[in-house]
């Protein structure tokens, strides 16, 4: 479970270098470059000393990651125009987490004490005390239907990409195969990159007659890298080692944390003082977390 944590860690970091790598050169470029470094980076490592994209299970993690990094992660970007940040973050964590749970128990029969679901309740509870909008802090943007069906494909994306993940580890060992995590987060960002390609192609042909952008310093593009490295080369690689020896049931909730461990660092970073409510979710999403490790 120590993954799990260094995974949250990653990924927080991740979130951050996100808004400033985005900031530098645009989403589109941002999306696209972290996932071209990632896979360099994360294919060095598979050729080198890995299997690259062989094994029995390659085409489970290929199709974890189109379903998780590629479906997943559009429709999260997708939504934020019609959700707005806080709540697309929290549907993605808190809605992926029964939805892994489910698939995992039907598909693999992975099952759960009550103790354990007791944690996780109290950590996606501290999660909505966090984040989610109220009266008093609404939504920067009008609320939309459509907004809904996209934070649901992206949270069941990340759920059943991440159950998929756990199902490739299954037939490496099934079959004797001794599978790193980075090398499973290569074929999985092969999965995620094709797609994530083919959209950003689609939008740059329907805006073809707009007006381009002038292209970005080349010291811009730095935050992409800073980006790649924090989550899909590190990040996905502990995220997929989390996966190999722990139900994502269980990896989920506390990566699910990220979004909270971002606030000490937006502080940090960008002088963004935290409010009391946020503090209070953080301390409960962190009680469960610690709980959950020692639960049985």
């Amino acid at each position: 479970m120590h993954f799990a944590f260094l995974t949250t860690l990653l990924f927080a970091s991740s979130s951050v270098l996100a808004q400033k790598s985005q900031r530098a050169v645009g989403p589109a470029r941002a999306n696209l470059g972290r996932l071209f470094i990632g896979m360099l980076f994360l294919g060095l490592w598979a050729y080198g000393f890995g299997q690259g994209h062989g094994g029995p299970a390659f085409a489970t993690f290929f199709w974890s990651g189109l379903i998780g990094i590629g479906l997943g992660d559009l429709a999260f970007f997708a939504a934020l125009p019609f959700l707005g940040s806080r709540l697309t973050i929290t549907m993605n964590q808190c809605l992926s987490v029964p939805i892994a749970i489910g698939i995992e128990w039907w598909w693999l029969g992975t099952r759960l004490t009550p103790a354990q679901f007791g944690c996780i309740a109290l950590i996606l509870g501290g999660i909505v005390v966090a984040l989610v909008p109220t009266r008093k802090d609404p939504p920067k943007v009008r609320v939309r239907p459509i907004g809904v069906l996209l934070g649901l494909a992206a949270a069941a994306g990340q759920g059943i990409g991440a159950v998929m993940s756990r199902r490739g580890f299954e037939i490496a060992a099934n079959a004797g195969t001794q599978l790193d995590g980075l090398t499973a987060a290569y074929q999985r960002v092969l999965g995620g990159i094709i797609l994530t390609i083919v959209w950003f192609s689609v939008v740059a042909w329907l805006r073809r007659d707009q007006p381009q952008q002038p292209a970005p310093p080349l010291r811009a593009h730095g935050w992409i890298m800073a980006h790649a490295l924090a989550g899909p080369v590190l990040g996905m690689g502990t995220f997929q080692l989390a996966l190999a020896s722990s139900p994502s049931g269980l990896v989920l909730p506390i990566t699910a944390c990220a979004p909270l461990a971002v606030i000490p660092l937006a502080y940090w970073f960008e002088g963004e003082r935290p409010s009391k409510r946020s503090l209070a979710g953080g301390a409960l999403a962190v009680l469960g977390a610690v709980l959950l490790v020692m639960a049985r």
